[in-house]
């Protein structure tokens, strides 16, 4: 396994960055999230976005000095995702990282992300389990599953992707405007994956493991795990021929 870089990029010190953290019930993980992400640098914007949570996660994450969206009732991660970026574009941030509440992104990694954003070689990049030296362990249906829709992402983008369902991210000004005005809510990041093609945003991937979660437990088995995957391979191909918002345009 690679090592992660622990120091700041001095170019983050003249932009304007939010990291952006989606939580439903995570009241068990997301002040860790907060933490790592102010370790790495304590100039980021943390802002949660309260996915109608049921626990404390909007009280913990108040306590531990971050600033909380909360959403009247569930939406989903496609649905928070844009709430936060939607804040981004309007509070002017050039700037974004998106980690997941459940700490299974490790915020250590944020130098090696961020860096093709800031040398002006991506519009966002994704964080990558599956280029990791030491491979990502995980169920046999799930590792199917992601070879099948990375596949089938790759070919719909004619780009090579590998890890289309990634939430570690770093996006800049361009990227944040695309996803404020338009970001897909029922497989998002699937989805988004074409809509970035679609708007001849340059992404790439780079290595990043991924933890077990903090706390919680996962509710995929393999039953709901078939059926998303076939679900999102239809959206992957709908989304070839869905009308995208552009960005700056009223909704």
């Amino acid at each position: 396994m690679e090592t992660a870089v622990s120091h700041v990029d001095p170019r983050l010190a003249r932009l304007r960055r939010i990291a952006v953290v989606p939580a439903y019930n995570e009241e068990g993980s997301v002040t860790r999230v907060i933490d790592e992400i102010r370790t790495y640098d304590p100039g980021f914007e943390v802002v949660v976005v309260d996915d109608g949570s049921g626990d404390r996660t909007a009280e913990v994450a108040e306590e531990k000095g971050a600033r909380v969206l909360t959403l009247p009732y569930n939406l989903g991660i496609g649905g928070s995702v844009q709430t936060a970026f939607r804040f981004a574009l309007e509070n002017d941030f050039e700037l974004a990282v998106r980690l997941d509440g459940d700490g299974q992104h490790d915020a250590a990694y944020l130098p090696a992300l961020i860096a093709p954003v800031l040398d002006g070689d991506a519009d966002i990049a994704v964080g990558s389990r599956y280029l990791t030296g030491g491979g990502y362990r995980q169920s046999a249906h799930r590792h199917l599953g992601n070879r099948i829709l990375a596949g089938a992402a790759s070919l719909v983008t004619r780009e090579r992707v590998t890890d289309p369902s990634s939430g570690f991210q770093a996006l800049n000004r361009r990227a944040i405007e695309l996803f404020a005005n338009d970001y897909p809510h029922e497989f998002p990041e699937v989805e988004a994956t074409v809509l970035v093609a679609k708007h001849r945003l340059r992404r790439v991937e780079v290595p990043a493991p991924m933890r077990e979660r903090l706390a919680g437990t996962s509710s995929h088995g393999v039953l709901k795990s078939t059926y998303f995957l076939a679900k999102v391979l239809l959206a992957l191909f709908v989304a070839l021929f869905r009308r995208h918002a552009v960005p700056g345009e009223t909704r």
